[in-house]
Order: C-alpha cells, then sequence, then structure tokens
C-alpha cells in the first residue's frame, strides 16, 4: 500500500497526498498537430487498474512545470502526455492550529497527567482563549464568557473521561510512528520561512452540488421499469442534470474521465462509480445490485458548530438509522463509521445505530493529525477540539455459514488502532482508509456513504461525492514521450 509509510504495533503513518496523486491520472490519448493546441479529452492511468488492489495506491513518478487546469498544451506532431496531481499546498501543514505546550507535543514523551488535572488545562486555555475573544465586549458579557468557560457541562464531562482513558495509547502510539517518520525522513523539522504556494490556491472553488441534490426533487419522476440502474462513462460530456441524479454513475474502464456538471469540470477515477444524490433519493444505488464487503460511513453529525456555521445539512439520529445497510451489506460486511468527539454520538453507533443494522461493534481506532514536523494539530488535551477523530469498526451479521467462509484466512480486526497522518487543509477530508487491506480478501466490493470524493474500485454516495473531485483541487502536469 503506497499510502503506508510506516507500520507499527500501535498503527500505521499514513500519506494522504500520495494516495490521492498516485492513482496517475494521465492525458495520453490525443495527438497535436503541428503549430497547433493539444485539448484533453480523457485522463489515462499509468498502469492496468484491473492488476491494482482495491485499497491500494499507484506508484507513479511525476516531473514537469506545473500549469493550471484546462490549459492547453502547444506541441508539434507529438503525443503529449499529462497527468493530474492534488495540490500539494492543501496539505502544507507545518505549524499546529493552536500552539501548545512543548511537553505537550508527542516527540516528549508522554506525561502522566490525571483527569482533575486535564480538566485545570482544558479551563485555563478556553479562558485564555476567552480573553482573547472579549476585546470590544462589554464588561458584562466577557465576565459571562469567562464565567461560562470555567463550568463543565455533562457532556463536557463524558468527553473527558473518555479522553483520559483514550490519551495514553494515543500519545504513546503517535509518539512511535512520528519518531519513524522522522528518522525516514517523511516527517522533518523545519525553520524555514511559510509556503507562499498558498498564494495560488485557488478560492473561487464553489460546490453547488448538495444544491443540485435539492432541486432534483422538482425533476418528473422516473419511471424504474425501463429506466437503467446505471450509466457507464464514456469521453468528457457534459451530463444533463436529471440523467446523474437518477441512476449511479460507472467508469469501468482503466482510464479516468472528465465529467461537466453546472459548468464545472470533475475527475472521476479509474474503476469508481458513484451517485450524486441526498438520503431521500437513495433507491438508484439498491438498483444498482451490489453487496459490498466494506462499507465506510461519515455521517453529517449534528451538532451546534455545524447549525451555526451553517457550512453543510445535517442529519438527525433518527434519519441515520434509515440508511439501508443492512440492505446493502454483504455477509460479513465490515462496517465502519467515523464519529465526532461528542460521547452522545459515540454511543449511539454502539448501543443503537449497530444494533439496529445487525451490526456487531469491534473496535474503535483513532486518526491522528499532525504537522508535518510531527507536533500534533491541536492540544492533546483541549477541551472542545482534539487532534484526533473516533472510527468504530463492526461486522454486519448477515448469513452465518457465508459470514464464516468470508473470516477464513482474514486478520482479525484489533481492539484498536491509529491511523496518524497530515490532514488536508480542506474541511471533512478524510484519509483514505488503505490500511484496512490487512483485514479484508482483495477483490472486495467497497462503498463510502457521504463521500466528499472518490476512490479507485469503490463505489460512492453522497450529496457532495464529485466536491474535492473538482479539477481545480488539481494541477496539471506536461511530459512528453
Amino acid at each position: 500500500m503506497m499510502s503506508v509509510v510506516h507500520r507499527l504495533t500501535a498503527g500505521w503513518l499514513v500519506d494522504h497526498l500520495s494516495f490521492i496523486s498516485q492513482c496517475g491520472y494521465e492525458i495520453c490519448d490525443s495527438f497535436a498537430h503541428a503549430g497547433g493546441v493539444t485539448h484533453s479529452t480523457s485522463v489515462t492511468s499509468t498502469e492496468d487498474y484491473y492488476s491494482i488492489s482495491t485499497f491500494a495506491a499507484m506508484p507513479s513518478s511525476s516531473g514537469g512545470p506545473p500549469y493550471d487546469p484546462g490549459d492547453a498544451v502547444e506541441a508539434e506532431g507529438k503525443r503529449a502526455k499529462m497527468r493530474y496531481v492534488f495540490r500539494e499546498e492543501f496539505f502544507d501543514i507545518s505549524k499546529p492550529h493552536i500552539a501548545a505546550a512543548c511537553e505537550e507535543q508527542p516527540c516528549q514523551g508522554c506525561p502522566e497527567v490525571s483527569l482533575t488535572g486535564i480538566k485545570a488545562n482544558s479551563s485555563r486555555e478556553e479562558y485564555q482563549e476567552g480573553a482573547k475573544s472579549d476585546t470590544g465586549d462589554s464588561l458584562a458579557t466577557a465576565r459571562k464568557k469567562r464565567k461560562r468557560k470555567c463550568v463543565f457541562n455533562q457532556g463536557e464531562l463524558d468527553a473527558l473521561e473518555y479522553h483520559s482513558n483514550v490519551r495514553k495509547l494515543i500519545w504513546e502510539g503517535t509518539l512511535h510512528l512520528v519518531q519513524e517518520g522522522l528518522k525516514s525522513g517523511f516527517l522533518h523539522h523545519t525553520t524555514a520561512k511559510p509556503s507562499s504556494r498558498k498564494n495560488n490556491v485557488p478560492q473561487h472553488i464553489v460546490c453547488g452540488l448538495a444544491e443540485l441534490c435539492e432541486m432534483a426533487k422538482q425533476f418528473p419522476a422516473v419511471d424504474e421499469s425501463d429506466h437503467q440502474a446505471v450509466h457507464v462513462l464514456e469521453e468528457e460530456i457534459s451530463r444533463a442534470e436529471q440523467d446523474l441524479l437518477s441512476c449511479v454513475m460507472e467508469n469501468s474502464s482503466n482510464c479516468a474521465k472528465i465529467i461537466v456538471l453546472m459548468g464545472e469540470k470533475y475527475l472521476v477515477p479509474p474503476k469508481s462509480s458513484f451517485l450524486l444524490s441526498d438520503i431521500s433519493c437513495l433507491q438508484p444505488l439498491l438498483n444498482y445490485k451490489k453487496k459490498y464487503d466494506v462499507i465506510v460511513i461519515d455521517p453529517p453529525w449534528e451538532n451546534k458548530s455545524v447549525k451555526r456555521s451553517n457550512r453543510y445539512s445535517h442529519l438527525s439520529s433518527w434519519q441515520i438509522k434509515q440508511i439501508p445497510v443492512p440492505a446493502l451489506a454483504a455477509p460479513n460486511c465490515l462496517v465502519v463509521t467515523w464519529v465526532t468527539n461528542r460521547q452522545k454520538h459515540l454511543r449511539f453507533v454502539k448501543d443503537e445505530l449497530y444494533p439496529h443494522w445487525s451490526v456487531k461493534t469491534l473496535a474503535e481506532w483513532h486518526w491522528v493529525k499532525i504537522t508535518t514536523a510531527g507536533e500534533f494539530v491541536l492540544p492533546l488535551d483541549s477541551l472542545h477540539k482534539k487532534p484526533y477523530e473516533v472510527l468504530i469498526l463492526g461486522r454486519f451479521q448477515g448469513d452465518v455459514k457465508e459470514a464464516l467462509r468470508k473470516s477464513e484466512c482474514v486478520l482479525p480486526i484489533p481492539e484498536h488502532q491509529l491511523i496518524v497522518s497530515i490532514p488536508c487543509s480542506l474541511h471533512s477530508h478524510k484519509p483514505p482508509l488503505a490500511v484496512l487491506a490487512e483485514f479484508i480478501k482483495p477483490d472486495v466490493e467497497c462503498l463510502e456513504l457521504f463521500a466528499r470524493n472518490l476512490q479507485p474500485g469503490w463505489t460512492s454516495w453522497g450529496n457532495e461525492v464529485l466536491k474535492f473531485q473538482h479539477i481545480d483541487y488539481f494541477t496539471l502536469l506536461q511530459k512528453e514521450n
């Protein structure tokens, strides 16, 4: 697995950026004419995707000066090859978002801190943050804010207790993986000035996919009896919105494709399929007639921050329970759910959601976010924001005999593991779960629900499923035969 940099007992150090870019999106089917211009119509992978594991990223070489996506390339009678790679500046996390004391970084070893100590550190941090935000407030308002910062409600107390239980595992596991990353050079301490590349990050990318899904409810109803469940993508084409939203779009070739939607271009990787819709329009996915051996779910959990920011729509616990996972899951399907650090959501998944879906909880893993220097992106003991997120893993309890057959020669799921990586600066761009390959037979069917990007070998569904496939998130490289 090319995305795994180091594998230790505690977990994995993962290179998220390389996983995306090493899929080898390459344009190679357009010939240039003398004095003319080569236009890109499709993107071809550098190797045969039939030989690539569902979870593996493809090795590839890079070179040539970067070009803005969509640019034409002049050539004289030569066949030009161009490759798209994800923009590196989105992973240029060289400093923590909030500075922590030196002794609170994984490179310093794990100090023993009691729950009382964590509470005190959190209160002090929140008090300082509140004091900073009080500028311009009235004295009474400022006092109210500061008073509130030092009081813990029940949810916060539950979160603190949970954190105190997993803190040592996260700190020590991250320490060992960071040490390996520093030794190999993947992670590195730097005193260089901040990169100016961020000034070139496109600011105009607007995702109207969720709004389109909402508008689709006004489209005329599709006759299921004579409507095809899947549409196979051909060359670069502009799709009618109603066609796109009424069936699964499949790229079964070894070439990545470019799809144009509402005038915007999106890259679709080889051997991938997707359904762009909201939770009210899941029937095309059921009509796809596939049963999945791996289902990854990243629900839009309801919380105060989401409500205030209006950044994306959220679902209630009741709505999440209505997702037809049992109808999509193959026997012994591995179900992985991303959960926020709110104990309410963790308890809901373990005690209500998984039993409702006939899924048995097996393990609880953590994704730990670090900088390029191996520091936590946030103070580990921060009260409201942690440098880690939770994954709950379970098995669908379907046909017992078939489940036993599928579990043969497969490693058992460890109770706790860490996935440590430099996070993408784009909100909610989760790392790929290529590490699951150790616990899954090859050539399995994989599904991601509430996806915001696509992966080779996966089916993806969500109302923003193409969001991070927008061509402006990629850089176009040129090279010639």
